[in-house]
């Protein structure tokens, strides 16, 4: 929680752009195609990935943003569930001018969100990769927030924007969104899982990690890596999200070589 809340330093290249009349904090760098696509956990900024854009930005064309309410994005009107801010992201990067399909990259939250988008619109999406991603059940059984320890909730309410809160109380209908919908097929997915939370022992700790080992199951065909760090993949160990962005490209591409060849 500690990591998922600090602040972290401006990052270079953030630009604010008025899109639908709302101003939205982001960075695009690179050229290239399929262009990849970040997405930001609860409450986290596009700085998180700062050690991890400029290495993509070698290969092809980058996006990251501040969700409405994070940073100086402005705040929306819209509800926070996964269907509005998917809709938002897929406008945002029309208005940028970047067209799919996407490598979509989400860590936390930010993961589920983008498993929403790729089983909603799967012609968009070139390859997925999670990131230590929210589990479409996160919030169901012992991780309900009603058996947090108290501190958590506290922590939580204090320390977070409303932006943050209500996508937080909207993950049981973005997961049940996710899950009435088909896997994404016949694309490149690497999941990303971070090892060391699973030495910790509470009842709420083997809840999350349960569902932390169980979402590769949702993606037929997916790499699971188990990464040495705690949650906070992007800043703890960036080179390995940037080895899985790599691999998840160079298969996409291949996949679409092979296509025209047919």
């Amino acid at each position: 929680m500690s990591l998922a809340l600090a602040g972290c330093a401006t990052m270079e290249g953030m630009t604010t752009s008025v899109i639908a009349e709302k101003r939205i904090e982001l960075v695009t760098a690179g050229q290239g195609a399929p262009a990849v696509v970040f997405e930001n956990g609860l409450g986290g900024r596009l700085d998180w990935w700062a050690k991890v854009l400029p290495e993509v930005a070698r290969e092809t064309r980058v996006f990251a943003y501040n969700r409405p309410g994070t940073g100086t994005s402005d705040t929306a009107s819209t509800p926070r569930d996964g269907s509005h801010v998917i809709e938002e992201l897929r406008q945002n990067l029309r208005e940028t001018g970047i067209a799919p399909p996407y490598v979509l990259v989400g860590h936390s939250l930010g993961g589920l969100y983008m498993q929403l988008y790729a089983r909603r619109y799967p012609n968009e999406v070139a390859g997925l990769v999670l990131v230590d991603s929210t589990h479409p059940e996160q919030m169901k059984g012992a991780g309900a927030r009603e058996n947090w320890p108290t501190w958590a909730n506290i922590a939580l309410n204090a320390l977070t924007s409303d932006a943050a809160k209500a996508e937080l109380a909207a993950i049981p209908e973005t997961g049940a969104a996710m899950l009435a919908l088909p896997p994404l097929s016949g694309k490149p997915v690497i999941v990303l899982s971070a090892k060391g939370p699973m030495s910790e022992t509470s009842e709420l700790a083997r809840d999350a990690n349960a569902k932390r080992v169980d979402i590769a199951r949702l993606h037929p065909g997916a790499k699971q890596v188990w990464v040495d760090s705690g949650h906070g993949i992007p800043l703890e160990r960036p080179e390995a999200v940037v080895a899985a962005i790599r691999d998840v490209l160079t298969a996409a591409r291949a996949r679409v070589a092979s296509a025209g060849q047919k």
